[in-house]
């Protein structure tokens, strides 16, 4: 008598899903960028990561919700860096700094970027991903540059008072940096990371030199 094989240890099935789901989660994200929103079809994405489509409805109700999913977890994390106070000793102007040098290499120059353009281009037509991605990361993204600006301005190394009701003009750079780099950067290449320095410049007024 042959013995049945045993079946895999919840931990291994466990494993195995989360592979299949993260294979489902890259391929839908080489579709979108390929295709765009509109155009990008469940089957393509089944067929990219090697899966059945019915796979696909194990981890995802729809296309909608496969795409939330990748700006929850590609850029949803970088936005909530925002919400952290500066270090003991920090300037405001370091820890915008920092953000700005974190997206910019992070998000503008990487597939994340791709995300954004997608959005841009396609958010008009699917209102439900443009809402989506404004709760989950421009609402939050506003709310921490608006708590830094804040700060800035009780620390004094901001004059401009009003800045606080347009946290928007301090991030403007990020997404300029994330268009141009998919439009123009073939024609006239641009230093992101220095043209937030000068955008900074501008607002806190040019580092004295020590």
């Amino acid at each position: 008598m042959v013995a049945s094989p045993l079946p895999l240890p919840k931990s291994n099935r466990a494993e195995r899903a989360a592979e299949r789901r993260q294979a489902i989660i890259e391929a839908a994200l080489d579709e979108f960028i390929a295709r765009g929103f509109a155009a990008t079809r469940l089957d393509d994405i089944a067929k990219r990561a090697g899966v059945a489509k019915g796979t696909i409805y194990l981890h995802f109700k729809d296309k909608e919700s496969m795409f939330e999913e990748l700006i929850r977890t590609a850029i949803v994390p970088l936005v909530g860096r925002m919400h952290a106070p500066p270090p003991i000793g920090g300037s405001v102007r370091d820890a915008v700094e920092a953000f700005a040098r974190t997206f910019i290499e992070e998000v503008a120059s990487t597939r994340r970027g791709d995300i954004v353009r997608v959005i841009v281009a396609e958010g008009p037509r699917f209102p439900a991903i443009a809402d989506f991605y404004y709760r989950e990361v421009v609402s939050r993204g506003l709310a921490g540059m608006r708590a830094l600006i804040e700060l800035g301005i009780a620390r004094g190394e901001i004059k401009q008072k009003n800045l606080a009701r347009f946290p928007q003009i301090v991030v403007a750079p990020a997404l300029i940096a994330v268009i141009w780099q998919s439009l123009f950067s073939k024609h006239a290449p641009l230093d992101a990371i220095e043209m937030f320095h000068t955008h900074l410049d501008l607002i806190f007024g040019e580092r004295r030199m020590t």
